[in-house]
C-alpha cells in the first residue's frame, strides 16, 4: 500500500449538498430555502433576539441592582493551600501566582483560615481573616498586610 492509495472507507465521507444547481438535482430553484420572504434572500435573516416586532425578552424582563465598576477582586487563598511552600519562606502575590494558586489580574489576595499549618511562613497579603492570622502566628509565622 502506498500513500497515494490511501482512501477513507466507503460511507465515511458524505457528499456536500449542492444547492441551486437545476431541477434535476432536487435542490434547484429555491435551493431548500422555501418560497418568498426575508429568510429566502441572500444575506437575509433576522438578528439574534429579534421577535418579529414583539417586545424582545431581554427588554421585557425587569432590571435590578447595578454593577460597581470600581469593585476590587480579592481571590482567596486558604491555609491548607500553603503546604506547597517551604518552611520560613516569604510568600507574596508573585509566589502565589507562580505556584498556580492565583491568576495575575487580581487586585489583591485574601488569606482565609480553612486548614492547618505546622511550620512558620511569612505571608504578605492584602487582607486576612482573624482565624487565618491566629493559625499562622500559632505556627510561628507572621502575616504582613500590604
Amino acid at each position: 500500500m502506498k500513500l497515494n492509495e490511501l482512501a477513507p472507507p466507503r460511507g465515511a465521507r458524505k457528499a456536500v449538498k449542492r444547492l441551486g444547481r437545476g431541477p434535476g438535482s432536487g435542490h434547484g430553484k429555491t435551493a431548500g430555502r422555501g418560497a418568498n420572504g426575508q429568510k429566502s434572500r441572500s444575506g437575509g435573516n433576522v438578528r439574534p433576539g429579534y421577535e418579529g416586532g414583539q417586545m424582545p425578552l431581554q427588554r421585557r424582563l425587569p432590571k435590578r441592582g447595578f454593577t460597581n465598576i470600581f469593585r476590587k477582586e480579592f481571590p482567596v487563598v486558604n491555609i491548607r493551600d500553603l503546604g506547597r511552600f517551604e518552611k520560613d519562606s516569604v510568600v507574596d502575590k508573585a509566589k502565589l501566582v507562580a505556584a498556580g494558586l492565583l491568576r495575575r489580574n487580581s487586585d489583591g489576595v485574601k488569606l482565609l483560615g480553612y486548614g492547618t499549618i505546622d511550620y512558620p511562613l511569612v505571608l504578605k497579603v492584602d487582607r486576612c481573616s482573624k482565624s487565618a492570622r491566629t493559625k499562622v502566628e500559632a505556627a510561628g509565622g507572621q502575616v504582613e498586610i500590604t
